[in-house]
């Protein structure tokens, strides 16, 4: 994925988007390409192992195609072969993603499916969830280690 830098005024809750940063404001470098995923991994905040279960996790959401979609899709259905249809590869995505995220419990699965699959930054996600500021961290750690669990990663 390309990079797209762009400069964010640092708050107490993270970068904040806006037009720019106010004068003498402290400021910082994001990638706007970069999954919040990979940014907490990037910066130490997540094991190798955590962060592998996440991207397992997402790309099973995308092999399942559970994201919305707003049109049709073209592309040509190939058959033979002797592997798996591709209906029979989205249906076994789609029981793996519905597993590892029943393996990371009710109180866990919102805010994993909010960082992993829906793209939101932690700040967002605890907003989102009117959790307390920095508590996602901990919660989305715990998730991703159950979630390895189930993806049986070392």
């Amino acid at each position: 994925m390309p990079q797209t830098l762009a400069e964010r005024e640092l708050t107490s809750e993270g970068p904040r988007r806006g037009a720019g940063v106010a004068k003498g404001r402290r400021s910082v470098t994001v990638n706007l390409g970069e999954s919040p995923l990979t940014w907490l991994h990037a910066r130490g905040h997540l094991s190798d192992r955590q962060f592998a279960a996440g991207e397992r996790l997402r790309a099973d959401w995308e092999r399942a195609q559970l994201a919305p979609c707003v049109t049709m899709k073209w592309h040509p259905v190939r058959g033979g072969g002797g592997g798996l249809s591709p209906a029979e590869r989205q249906i076994a995505a789609k029981a793996r993603f519905d597993g590892a995220v029943a393996m990371a419990g009710p109180g866990l699965a919102d805010i994993l499916w909010r960082v992993v699959c829906a793209g939101e930054s932690l700040p967002v996600a605890e907003k989102g969830l009117a959790w307390p500021v920095r508590s996602g961290k901990l919660v989305l750690r715990l998730a991703l280690d159950r979630v390895a669990d189930f993806y049986c990663l070392g």
